[in-house]
Formats: C-alpha cells, structure tokens, sequence
C-alpha cells in the first residue's frame, strides 16, 4: 500500500513539482497540497496522510502553528524551509517534528530520507508502552546534539556525518576502516565521492570550533575533552558521539 504524502507550502510551483516527483515512486502517493497553515490541518484530518511535508512561513497559520494545533494521530512530518538556523531546527523539533531539511530542497534526498523513515520498525522487547513523552528517533538525537556542538542543518557535511554516526551504531568496528568503508558508505548513498564526504565532515566539525561551542561539546560527555587548540579528527568525533547514542539507548 502506498504511503501518503500531504505537502503544505505557499510556493505553488514547489508543491506541483513535488507532487510531480513522487507520481513517479511506487511507494508513495500524494493525497493533497496545502497553500496555508489552516488548509494543512484541513486536509491532515480529511486525508490521515502518513508524512507531512511542512513549510514554516505560510499564511494565516505559519509550520508552528500547524504543529501546535495538530489533534489525533500525527503523521511523521518534515519541516523544510530556508530559514535553516539552529534556532529553527531546535524549535521544528521541539514542536514535533521529525526531521528538517533546508531549502532549496534535493528531491533525492529527501526521497532518501522517506525511504529510511518509512523502514519498518523492528519491535523491542520487555519495553513498556510509551506514555505521553515521545520517543526520540536516532535522527531527533542526533539533530540534537548537532545543535548543541553548532553544526548547522543546510551544511552537506551535517548529513555526511549524520549518516557516518549511524552506520556506526549499526556496524561498530566500521569506525576502524574509516576510508575503505564508511566514507565509500555514504558517497555511495548520496552519489559523491569517499573525498568529498571526508572534506565536509571535517568542515561541519570545523565550523563547530569555529563557533566557540566547545564548552557545550564538553559538557555533553560530562568530562573536558577538548580544549579550544585541539580538535578532533573525523573518526575520533564519529565515534565519541556513537558511543554516547549507544550508552544512552543500552
């Protein structure tokens, strides 16, 4: 069955687009388009669609806004905007959203990334039910943490090292064959080069030290790690932060 997609943006030309990219995927179909806030939440009760893909400006009623006054079952929503600060990103998930992605928006990507939220759960056991706190996906906490350390979401190398953090979590001892393994890994998914997804995760933590944001790097692993003068390489940046996601999820 294919899962729905309701896409809420004031640039009509976006969402026909959009709409247009995804009559050509099997697994998705989109059951309507929203020029406004109110609209949106017209058509997520009418439509019950699986993802809603959520612009932050828009008339009468703004992304926020939408997030705020949805009811009921929420559809795994992605916020998608130009304004793509860490102020932004912070409040689209504090809101409840998902994910964000920065505009101009890469259609791939994005299919990418609805490819891998749309990935069957595997069920845990001797869990509890969950309660009224949500549970945080590997993909909040990451963003999280991107926001804490000063890695900004428009930025390649956020989703470069986003998805090299992953496969760690996934395949540990991937850590120890960085540039035969892990970073060949992600130029394959994203079609680039093992060179290029080495220079942007080194950009990406670059411009955390370049922020000043070490105090908040330290205080994240409870112990001083890093002084000012001293950064850390790519593998050794990937793994500490593996690490804590896996300590933490243990």
């Amino acid at each position: 069955m294919k899962k729905k997609i309701l896409i809420a943006d004031d640039n009509l030309a976006l969402c026909n687009s959009l709409k247009d990219f995804f009559a050509s995927q099997e697994a998705y179909d989109v059951v309507g388009l929203a020029a406004s806030g109110v609209e949106a939440l017209t058509l997520l009760e009418s439509e019950d669609p699986d993802f809603l893909l959520l612009d932050i400006v828009m008339p009468e009623l703004d992304g926020f806004g939408v997030l705020s006054s949805i009811e009921g079952k929420r559809p795994v929503v992605i916020m998608m905007s130009q304004l793509a600060t860490d102020g932004f990103v912070q409040k689209a998930m504090q809101y409840g959203a998902s994910y964000f992605l920065a505009k101009p928006l890469d259609y791939n990507r994005l299919l990418n990334l609805l490819n891998e939220l749309n990935q069957p759960q595997q069920p845990v056991a001797h869990k509890a039910p969950p309660t009224s706190k949500r549970i945080r996906t590997i993909d909040e906490k990451i963003a999280n943490l991107f926001i804490s350390v000063g890695i900004p979401a428009h930025i390649k190398g956020y989703q470069f090292l986003r998805e090299a953090i992953k496969m760690t979590i996934e395949t540990p001892d991937i850590i120890n064959s960085i540039t035969k393994r892990l970073y060949p890994g992600i130029a394959e998914r994203y079609q680039t080069s093992p060179s290029k997804v080495e220079r942007a995760i080194r950009h990406a933590i670059e411009v955390a030290w370049n922020r000043g944001k070490i105090e908040n790097i330290n205080n994240i692993f409870g112990i001083k790690i890093y002084s000012p003068n001293e950064k850390p390489t790519n593998g050794e940046f990937i793994a500490l932060i593996a690490d804590k996601l896996m300590l933490e999820s243990a």
